[in-house]
């Protein structure tokens, strides 16, 4: 990992975010229902739609926030995507990291400007988009992807929105036990990034490579994945006590005094566990609450799946207490006899 030099026309990508239009440009447009639709500028194109076209030379060198109408009166409002709307509509191969868990990466790893992170699991390109912006140009963030058209996907994306190389990226194709030994000199690396199947598996390298205080920083789809990581960063004896949670968004929509949740929202997507590396010989301090009873057992009890169980002093006390609130003459689990009803007596029955 090498410091990159910082641009003198400012930092990368500043410059496509600013000023009119420009061919080549990405323009997200906005139809009266809200529905999105994003274009590339192109001189003599034409965007086409049911109700009509306009020409993207309309839109050529307008100042950002125009409004374009098309051949069939339909107005359309036109503004550059921002990096949660570029990400949802760029091309993709692997699922993308959403941006609600992108901007929690970033946050809750403090990756900084000048940071040097490392980022396993590329997919599409986009959380290197958002850990880019974060470690900026003085920074480094090195991306390993084990397949080579994953990592083609995400090169176009990320050059793409930046509009061109980023001086603080290196992408390299591999396995990240093999990459990172060879990458990153040992204790070198301020954030980890995992975005991969089996974390767990690369927990040895990855505490080799962190600098003291460096922080781990993981995203499991699973409720499985999660325990298994969460107890080997436990047992592997170099990693602080583990946190985890997810995050999930909804939406409001706002009419008037018609203010309500939206009917959707972004659910589950996935889990994020973090953990920092503890100093070279130093023990982790030992954790003062105790684990539940069969917690890390093979027989599984009611308390464990959650369920509260009933003493046999209270069954016993509600009961009584039903059987004092039967009305007389009535039977468990029958309904009771009407005055006029025969009922048989012991000897009858004998």
């Amino acid at each position: 990992m090498t410091t990159p030099e910082v641009p003198e026309h400012g930092p990368t990508g500043a410059s496509q975010r600013r000023g009119p239009f420009r061919v080549g440009d990405r323009v997200q447009l906005t139809d009266p229902r809200g529905r999105l639709h994003t274009i590339t500028l192109s001189p003599g194109a034409t965007f086409h739609t049911h109700r009509g076209y306009f020409r993207h030379d309309d839109l050529i060198g307008a100042p950002e926030g125009s409004v374009v109408v098309s051949t069939g009166d339909v107005a359309y409002l036109a503004l550059r995507p921002l990096l949660a709307d570029y990400v949802l509509s760029m091309p993709r191969g692997a699922a993308v990291v959403y941006p609600k868990d992108a901007g929690q990466i970033v946050a809750m790893a403090d990756i900084y400007p000048g940071a040097r992170v490392v980022e396993a699991g590329v997919g599409s390109g986009a959380l290197t988009m958002s850990l880019l912006r974060a470690v900026g140009d003085g920074g480094s963030l090195l991306s390993i992807e084990r397949r080579e058209d994953f990592a083609d996907i995400a090169q176009g994306n990320v050059e793409g929105f930046f509009g061109g190389p980023h001086p603080a990226w290196e992408l390299r194709i591999g396995d990240l036990a093999d990459v990172l030994p060879t990458a990153a000199p040992r204790g070198s690396v301020d954030r980890v990034v995992l975005d991969m199947l089996a974390p767990w598996e690369n927990l040895d390298v990855v505490a080799d490579a962190l600098a003291p205080g460096g922080v781990l920083i993981a995203y499991v789809a699973t409720a499985t994945q999660l325990s298994r990581l969460a107890e080997d960063v436990r047992d592997d004896g170099r990693f602080t006590e583990p946190s985890a949670w997810e995050s999930m968004v909804r939406g409001w929509h706002l009419e008037g005094l018609a203010v309500r949740p939206e009917h959707r929202m972004i659910g589950h997507t996935g889990f994020l566990l973090t953990t920092r590396r503890m100093a070279d010989g130093v023990p982790v301090p030992l954790r003062r609450r105790r684990p539940a009873k069969g917690a890390y057992g093979e027989d599984w009890t009611e308390e464990d799946l959650g369920e509260r169980t009933v003493s046999d002093k209270k069954l016993r006390r509600v009961r009584r207490e039903l059987g004092r609130a039967r009305p007389a003459g009535a039977a468990a689990g029958r309904p009771e006899a009407d005055a006029d009803d025969e009922v048989p007596s012991a000897e009858a029955e004998d």
